[in-house]
């Protein structure tokens, strides 16, 4: 096919779609040039009644091409006497260029020949994709507007309807009937070229490209416009709305986010007559269009198993006292560094059905624990998380260890939340007492089944701790003594989770009741504690 032909070809599909519109959809032609001179584009224009769907994969369809149609077929049209023939066709006073793109990014302004505009645009996503080392095989898309853009159409509605509204063409419904949302139409403009560029489909998924659209000057000024008790809500929520453990960029977005959304309530609280008194209809030409912020983010993804911990100098997670830390590592740390260098996360955070203090060792089949990894590059392969905990177990420190690792769903978090109350520990205790217990102390001890205690908070954690009275069950105990000694014990107990053991054992000055040392009348202390079984029937 020639170069002539061709463009013969798409001059008649064009004509074809804005002969089919007209006919179907379009109010009469004077008032489709009245939105050109207005500074609406043409997928606005076709977007807005309910004809997008013919225009969207038409990149030929351009504000030149529309007018040259309307000269054809409206007498009112001259050629050269109106403002729209010289309209900025990428900057709508809508949808911002939005829909014909042209995009500010931190490198300055970049403007696109509107055949290839949306091609680009999905290069520059593509790109972004590679660039981050995401493998992915499917994909969803998120766009997020500047709420000018929901003021501005709703400014040319109630402007159409000043106008026309007393012609027999017009009705109120036409607009909430027909119009398809700017984001719908980006949406219906991007996702096949998206498609085509990644190789793989769009759907519900956890891999989500988000294209950022803002408009600060714009958005400044409709700030502005809104009720003052409007703004002064927004202005004092912001102040108090601060948290500190957000990063920069994070609250940025969130920030934006936030106001956007308040904004949007803001509008739709708003009655047209009153609408009408603060905005200016039509809105005013755009020569500035959207800043396109684009970005890549992939759900958290899990990964559980039991751990064991072998030393009594490595807390459960990062434990850092005035720039100090504590204990040599963490169980967080030497874990989940593991998994995120394999999965390429930005970061993590680490889940355990209960913990031990430092100098507790975990033993037996080990304490449920997950991963929580976020924005993974890659999501391992079971070959990989063997990987993890090959490298995990085979450390030259043995500080911890890992069983069952493998990948899970955030359900199970749940679950394990669920279950952390109702499941029993099993511990082993090296305690002293001050003098050498009798057969009958130690019968006493033996005997006890689904014994109830009440625990105050203990001494030792109450800086960081509520004070509360807690009530607890020991289910079991037996207790030996050790040999060639005679005031030191190993003792076996099975309790409800949430139990402090140390302090059953010598009773915190009274604030556990009843304690070891309270049933057998003289002073106990523990040395040294292990926890051996966690009865969970979770990540086994």
């Amino acid at each position: 096919m020639t170069a002539t032909s061709a463009a013969a070809e798409v001059d008649a599909e064009t004509r074809s779609i804005l002969e089919r519109a007209a006919a179907a959809s379009f109010p009469p032609l004077p008032a489709v040039h009245h939105l050109l001179s207005v500074g609406v584009c043409v997928r606005c224009i076709f977007r807005m009644f309910g004809a997008f769907s013919h225009a969207c994969s038409c990149a030929s369809l351009t504000v030149s091409v529309l007018h040259s149609f309307l000269e054809e077929h409206d007498d009112s049209v001259k050629s050269g006497s109106c403002s729209c023939s010289s309209t900025d066709e990428t900057c709508c006073s809508v949808c911002f260029g939005i829909l014909l793109p042209t995009c500010h990014q931190d490198d300055g302004v970049t403007p696109f020949d509107d055949t290839s505009c949306i091609d680009i645009i999905t290069s520059m996503v593509s790109q972004a994709v590679q660039r981050e080392g995401y493998q992915i095989d499917e994909f969803s898309l998120e766009i997020s507007l500047p709420a000018v853009v929901a003021a501005n159409e709703r400014a040319i509605r109630l402007y159409m309807k000043q106008k026309y509204g007393n012609e027999n063409w017009f009705k109120d419904e036409i607009f909430s009937q027909q119009t398809m949302s700017v984001k719908e139409a980006l949406r219906l403009l991007i996702v096949p070229s998206l498609e085509k560029q990644l190789d793989v489909k769009h759907g519900n998924t956890s891999f989500r490209i988000r294209l950022t659209y803002t408009h600060h000057d714009a958005s400044l000024k409709l700030n502005s416009l809104l009720p003052n008790d409007h703004s002064r809500k927004r202005k004092t929520e912001s102040r108090e709305g601060t948290d500190t453990r957000r990063n920069s960029t994070y609250d940025d977005k969130q920030i934006l986010s936030e106001t956007d959304s308040f904004i949007h309530k803001t509008l739709e609280g708003i009655q047209d007559q009153e609408f009408c008194s603060l905005f200016q209809l039509p809105p005013e030409k755009v020569v500035k269009p959207c800043n396109l912020v684009i970005s890549c983010l992939r759900s958290p993804i899990y990964i559980g198993g039991r751990y064991l911990k072998l030393s009594r100098n490595v807390s459960q997670s990062c434990w850092i006292i005035d720039d100090e830390r504590m204990g040599e590592s963490s169980v967080e740390e030497i874990i989940g560094e593991n998994v995120r260098a394999i999965c390429r996360g930005d970061g993590y955070k680490f889940h355990a059905a209960g913990r031990e203090d430092i100098d507790v060792r975990m033993l037996g089949s080990g304490r449920p624990f997950l991963i929580e990894v976020l924005n993974v590059r890659s999501i391992p392969s079971a070959n990989e998380v063997q990987q993890i905990a090959d490298k995990i177990n085979s450390s030259e420190k043995k500080h911890v260890r890992v069983r069952n690792l493998k990948l899970a769903d955030s359900e199970i978090w749940s679950m394990m939340r669920e279950g952390e109350a109702e499941k029993q520990k099993q511990y082993a205790a090296l305690i002293w007492t001050s003098r050498s217990l009798t057969d009958d102390d130690l019968q006493k001890i033996s005997v006890v089944k689904d014994m109830e205690i009440i625990q105050n908070t203990p001494i030792r954690v109450l800086h960081r701790r509520s004070p509360l009275e807690r009530k607890r069950i020991i289910h079991w105990m037996e207790i030996e003594k050790v040999e060639g000694s005679s005031n030191y014990y190993l003792l076996h107990l099975c309790t409800q989770a949430g139990t402090y053991i140390k302090e059953f054992v010598h009773g915190d000055l009274g604030r556990t009741n009843p304690s070891i040392g309270a049933i057998v009348g003289c002073r106990a202390e523990v040395l040294q504690l292990d926890v051996t079984d966690v009865k969970m029937d979770l990540l086994q």
